[in-house]
């Protein structure tokens, strides 16, 4: 496999490499949160190793620009904050394992291969769909009843997220982070106008909209 791992710590992240570098894997090793991000932008590895908190680029900023991009690279988020709270929040952010330190060099092999086991089992989604509706992830193309459809960038990735979340709640906090890359509520309704403009090029005329709104928590494309 070829892993990217991320972590600042000099020390730790030789020995990561060089544990993973024995165990036969191929390994990238960046020392800050940018350089990280620029590496993982490449979606060329098979697993991350992302340490949680980073210089100049955070942990969880890398994770959710990576996830807000489509970037759906198993990551295993390791971290000296191993609270019940801050594991939840980790997985919330599009982590897909996080590992406490400090931590048995074993075990975090044994997780890594355990990610790169899934990724190899699982076929590489380029569409996504829902009724009469299509998306095309590599060409970036909308169509409605293979009627092709314009949409702005952002339009785009929230449908795709819409559309990944399928039968579940997308709320406005994780439309807010997933596509607009806040990490604060800027006070205004600029998901919903996004949503109704979305709505407007996607619906049919007398027919119930494919995007639902759930009262008081966000939005959801409903399985039919």
């Amino acid at each position: 496999m070829n892993v990217l791992v991320i972590e600042d710590d000099p020390q730790l992240g030789d020995y990561v490499r060089r544990a993973l570098r024995e165990a036969g894997h191929q390994v990238d090793l960046a020392c800050d949160g940018r350089n990280g991000l620029y590496l993982a932008a490449e979606q060329k590895h098979d697993v991350v190793v992302l340490d949680r908190m980073l210089p100049q680029v955070d942990g969880l900023t890398i994770l959710q620009t990576m996830r807000a991009c489509g970037n759906r690279i198993p990551t295993l988020m390791i971290s000296a904050l191993g609270e019940v709270d801050h594991r939840v929040e980790g997985l919330q952010k599009g982590s897909d394992d996080y590992l406490a330190k400090p931590f048995s060099m074993a075990e975090l092999l044994a997780r890594v291969e355990a990610l790169g086991r899934r990724t190899s089992q699982q076929a590489v989604t380029t569409t996504l769909a829902s009724e009469d509706l299509t998306m095309d992830l590599l060409a970036r193309e909308v169509r409605v009843a293979n009627r092709r459809i314009d949409v702005t960038a952002r339009e785009f990735e929230m449908l795709q997220l819409l559309l990944r979340n399928k039968g579940r709640v997308v709320t406005r906090t994780m439309l807010l982070e997933q596509v607009w890359g806040y990490r604060f509520d800027p006070q205004t309704n600029v998901v919903d106008q996004h949503v109704s403009r979305l709505r407007q090029k996607i619906d049919r005329a007398g027919e119930p909209s494919l995007i639902e709104t759930v009262r008081s928590a966000g939005y959801r494309i409903p399985r039919r």
